[in-house]
């Protein structure tokens, strides 16, 4: 391949400015230099390429056939440039304005997702990146942020508590009426989770804590919570509801509080922020919009991290 030989960028950019103005003096204006450095500059680009660029016998001065030829190099060089800069900035731009907070299927689904509506209103400029895990999430690559569920003694970043929990049975309206002539819930079909979380609570722990008998009617089970909310709602029975998952679609109407006392386990939520060398003024503010969630919805936190 034949070596490039380019004039110097300085002389493009004011060939490219004189066209742009359609003078050497505004070009010279806008550039902030002298007429006769302009002038002198255009000269040394004629010199570069070989033949004249301006036809300076006609007032206004003229492009030779070399000169539209340079024309359409330069135009599309310098708007190409531009162009790319401006992608290079909103690159950054984007980096800077981005937070990625990491949780499991069932707080992004019922408690966070819902929320970053009211969050998006505030910051437009702000992109939250949800990334969601089966099991509580550990610390991972490109993770800002983490909510996670348990006793709030991690040591792998600062822990702020936001809420506590809550279990209590839901289902859906329409079955809550039926029930409620059949024998409450001895007669429904209690929707299972399986986990093999040990914080994990199942309708066991429910039932011994309301010193019922074990319910005989045969349950359905899920692998997941979010299978097991849809069916819920669907009215094919009844699911233990978790607060943070279930307390929206209760305050909603679309499920229903049953039973008798709730399950109040010892663990609680919590937002784990790793430490981070660089200061991302994105990630801070999405910390004090999270804790002030809870604040607003009356439960205990501490005040946010610097």
């Amino acid at each position: 391949m034949a070596e490039r030989i380019l004039p110097p960028l300085r002389l493009l950019t004011v060939f490219e400015a004189v066209l742009r103005t359609g003078s050497v003096q505004k070009a010279a204006n806008q550039l902030n230099v002298t007429q006769p450095a302009v002038s002198q500059a255009l000269r040394s680009l004629e010199d570069f390429v070989g033949l004249k660029l301006l036809d300076r016998t006609s007032r206004p001065a003229t492009l030779t056939e070399a000169g539209r030829i340079l024309q359409a190099g330069v135009s599309e060089g310098l708007g190409r440039i531009a162009e790319a800069v401006a992608q290079i900035r909103a690159l950054q731009n984007g980096i800077e304005s981005s937070v990625t907070i990491a949780c499991t299927v069932g707080t992004a689904t019922y408690w966070l997702m819902p929320r970053l509506a009211d969050f998006y209103n505030a910051h437009p400029d702000i992109a939250v990146n949800v990334m969601t895990t089966i099991g509580g999430p550990e610390i991972l690559s490109g993770a800002d942020l983490l909510i996670r569920y348990g006793r709030g003694e991690w040591t792998d970043g600062e822990v702020v508590k936001l809420f506590d929990e809550k279990v209590v049975p839901v289902c859906s309206p329409k079955l809550a009426a039926q029930l409620e002539g059949e024998g409450g819930l001895q007669a429904a079909t209690l929707l299972h989770v399986r986990s093999d979380d040990r914080s994990w609570l199942t309708w066991k722990d429910y039932l011994d804590l309301n010193g019922l008998p074990e319910n005989r009617v045969l349950g359905r089970y899920f692998t997941n919570y979010v299978q097991a909310t849809q069916a819920a709602l669907s009215g094919q029975g009844v699911m233990l509801g978790w607060e943070s998952n279930t307390g929206d679609l209760v305050r909603e109407g679309r499920l229903v509080a049953i039973g008798g006392a709730p399950l109040r386990p010892k663990e609680a939520f919590y937002l784990v922020i790793p430490e981070r060398r660089e200061a991302k003024p994105a990630r801070h503010v999405l910390i004090e919009w999270i804790i002030g969630q809870t604040r607003a919805s009356g439960e205990p936190t501490t005040s946010p991290p610097a």
